[in-house]
């Protein structure tokens, strides 16, 4: 479950950054609701992909238990 609100995480991030930086309009569902700066469009992507790598680490750790059990 975390792998996939870091991946929806991610993708927020990197259409709300893209959307601001080159089109001076931010994208996504975010936009809609606030008006975030582009740091924090950044800082979404950063906090999402750390927690996609966190679930995909878990799941690996908890693979390679249940194998050598």
């Amino acid at each position: 479950m975390r792998g996939f609100i870091g991946f929806i995480a991610m993708l927020q991030g990197a259409v709300g950054f893209i959307g601001k930086v080159f089109f001076d309009k931010s994208w996504g569902i975010l936009s809609h609701w606030f008006d975030p700066p582009v740091v924090a469009y950044a800082g979404l992507f950063a906090a999402g992909a750390a927690l996609a790598v966190w679930g995909d680490l878990d799941k690996k750790r908890k693979q390679k238990e249940t194998g050598a059990a």
